[in-house]
């Protein structure tokens, strides 16, 4: 059953040195305040996987606690490239990153299989795609039935995941509003489980019909963190910080700037921070 804690000692429990830890969210409901609290802990050695990674994964690699990343397509959407991310590619700052590339499909695939206790993927894909000759984790297998030739990904099994969700109740059990992405799958596909939301509520009710209810059983932590997924948006709750996402682009583009700017906001910050931005952006709405 999932215990309500404080983000620091729902990282400090949950997340380790050389994990394999993955933070979804899909436009919207991106866990940053986790991820901050990641950074502030000194995390090293992680393995990264995320669907379109973006700002927050470029933040986890520029402070060099990544070792490698499993993504598919990685860029600040709207604006352009993720510098840490790029200048750890090209040039090992501040330290070499291992990356493996694969399709949307492919990624979504693997994490089902991962919520499934499957060893692989299947899927028909990477039709024509150079991804394979660069990806040896791309493989292809027969169907015994009809001899179609699939393509093969394995699955995805992180040691955490993390995200973020709109409400939880104080039994731990999670709702997903809007657009739910693969966060239900990414957490039945790991061994353990954070959930920043930014409501504890009695009830749940009532969810909307695109809504997703993940169950206390399958939830290690869930933390109270208002405005957790600020500068992504929350459906809801506040709106994307579009004038963030450009900024960005100028602050990771140098190094020092970079560093000046983890410093100052998340090294030197806390959750509660959080709180501030989403009622700054709820006022703009």
């Amino acid at each position: 059953m999932a215990r309500i804690l404080s983000l620091a000692q729902a990282v400090a429990e949950n997340v380790k040195d050389g994990d394999t830890v993955a933070m979804e969210g899909f436009t919207h409901l991106i866990p940053y305040a986790a991820g901050h609290e990641v950074i502030r802990q000194g995390r090293k050695d992680l393995f990264l996987v995320r669907m379109t990674p973006d700002i927050l994964y470029d933040q986890l690699i520029g402070v060099g606690a990544a070792r490698g990343m499993k993504f598919s397509w990685g860029g600040n959407p709207g604006v352009g490239s993720l510098h840490r991310f790029r200048d750890a590619v090209e040039n090992q700052w501040p330290r070499p990153l291992e990356i493996e590339e694969h399709s949307h499909a492919a990624m979504a695939n693997a994490y089902e299989a991962g919520a499934t206790n499957l060893p692989f993927a299947m899927l028909r894909g990477y039709i024509g795609a150079d991804l394979p000759k660069v990806n040896a984790n791309i493989k292809s297998v027969t169907c015994p039935f009809t001899g179609e030739v699939l393509a093969a990904v394995p699955a995805i099994r992180p040691d955490v995941t993390i995200i973020h969700a709109q409400r939880a109740d104080r039994k731990g059990n999670v709702l997903l509003e809007g657009i739910v992405g693969v966060q239900k799958e990414a957490v039945l596909a790991a061994t353990r489980s954070i959930v920043t939301v930014e409501e504890i509520v009695d009830e749940l009710n009532p969810p909307s019909p695109n809504s997703v209810v993940l169950p206390t059983w399958a939830v290690t932590a869930v933390v109270h963190v208002p405005g957790g997924a600020f500068p992504s948006y929350a459906h809801g709750y506040y709106p994307r910080s579009n004038a963030f996402y450009i900024a960005w682009d100028e602050i990771a583009r140098d190094r020092e700037t970079f560093t000046a700017w983890i410093k100052e906001n998340v090294l030197d910050a806390k959750p509660e921070d959080f709180a501030r931005h989403a009622a700054k952006s709820a006022k703009a709405a």
